[in-house]
């Protein structure tokens, strides 16, 4: 019987995944990604954007992360219409490594970790960009921790999706996806 109720425990994480899967296919799906692994917290001191040595990058087990979890998207057979990135190194890196389509640079979805007076504005002009989408558009946005927290109240890892729906009043949470 505890073999039982163990294999059944081990099943529904690949159940909600399925799930999860399946409301990431579906139009108007907004999936918001925590870029992959990238060790460390915040950025060092003399941090340029223009300079991805300046900044916190992926690790190689980042790297691996990103292009399994673009692998598992395409096996899904879910297409985006947009893919969107914050500006910073690590997030554009994850967001090509996926190769889940043309990746194009939002600057409202940069990181305001360092300056949390931002937040309300990006914010804003996220969602602003997003309800200028058609109705059905599937997109996927990848950026960081504060972004996705300030758009879904949750605190995601790194790689890990959140996915979004439009809803009367904003956006509202629709399921994750776990990283791989």
């Amino acid at each position: 019987m505890r073999f039982l109720v163990l294999i059944a425990f081990l099943l529904v994480p690949t159940q909600v995944q399925a799930n999860s899967l399946d409301l990431a296919r579906k139009d108007g799906a907004i999936l918001f990604m925590r870029h992959a692994i990238a060790p460390g917290g915040g950025d060092p001191d003399n941090f340029r954007l223009d300079d991805c040595s300046t900044q916190r990058n992926l690790s190689e087990r980042g790297r691996q992360q990103a292009r399994d979890t673009g692998a598992m998207l395409r096996k899904a057979g879910i297409i985006f219409d947009i893919v969107a990135t914050s500006q910073w190194c690590r997030c554009r890196e994850t967001a090509e490594l996926m190769n889940v389509g043309e990746v194009v640079e939002w600057p409202s979805l940069n990181s305001f970790f360092g300056d949390r007076s931002k937040e309300p504005a990006q914010t804003a002009e996220t969602l602003e960009k997003l309800n200028a989408l058609p109705e059905g558009a599937r997109v996927l946005l990848v950026t960081h921790q504060v972004n996705v927290t300030a758009l879904s109240d949750v605190f995601p890892q790194s790689g890990e999706i959140i996915i979004m729906r439009r809803g009367d009043d904003g956006l509202d949470l629709a399921g994750m996806i776990a990283p791989r």
